[in-house]
């Protein structure tokens, strides 16, 4: 489903050029949870910007379901990731003024679907995530355990095929991990998700079907 070849990114600046990625090739099955895993500074959230078409490579190429992400431009690129890949990060990035219904529905009023079909959804999506009760509650009206819920919930509103999550259980206590992960499970059996996470917990890297460990910009076997 997903097939990266030859993928680089360098930045340059004060102290010269920092290569990020040198070089990465790796093939991800449909449906398959592979964890990403390695030392702070491997490059494994850069990787996972580009793998999600957040950011574009220096060189490379990535390809989902046969589509060369990167040959997409404008509102082309922009459509395709809002419908392809649905996105949760460690610190939610919720926004704060509206309620988990409204945060969730974001995606689909920016894809340009009408309120009450994007009300509807985000509904469904939220007692799935087990919030149903909490669905006019703000950001800071919820547990961390709670705003990554929401956060799930969101990337999942207009239906991805692939769920990308950078650090979901970072800042989480392990209770509250244990929770995140057997949703995590539950999604997947429910929604045939390919799942990417990087993560640094051990526990959650070995519930999932793979993990690939990331060194100095490369991927180690």
């Amino acid at each position: 489903m997903i097939e990266i070849k030859g993928l680089t990114k360098s930045f340059s600046g004060g102290q010269g050029q920092v290569d990020v990625l040198r070089g990465i090739d790796l093939n991800i099955a449909s449906g398959e949870r592979v964890a990403i895993v390695g030392t702070s500074g491997a490059g494994k959230t850069t990787f996972m910007h580009i793998a999600g078409a957040l950011d574009h490579p220096t060189s490379g190429s990535v390809h989902i379901e046969g589509t060369d992400i990167f040959s997409l431009r404008g509102a082309a690129l922009d459509r395709f990731r809002n419908q392809t890949v649905g996105f949760v990060f460690q610190f939610h990035q919720l926004l704060p003024e509206f309620s988990a219904l409204e945060n969730v529905m974001m995606p689909a009023l920016i894809a340009r679907k009408s309120p009450r079909e994007a009300a509807d959804r985000a509904r469904e999506l939220l007692c799935e995530v087990g919030l149903g009760p909490r669905l006019e509650h703000k950001p800071g009206q919820l547990s961390g355990g709670e705003q990554q819920r929401v956060a799930i919930a969101r990337a999942l509103v207009m239906s991805p095929r692939i769920l990308l999550a950078d650090e979901p259980t970072g800042n989480l206590d392990s209770r509250t991990t244990d929770e995140i992960y057997r949703l995590l499970h539950q999604l997947h059996q429910a929604h045939g998700l390919t799942m990417i996470i990087v993560t640094h917990s051990e526990t959650l890297a070995g519930r999932l079907d793979r993990i690939v460990h990331m060194e100095d910009g490369l991927v180690r076997t």
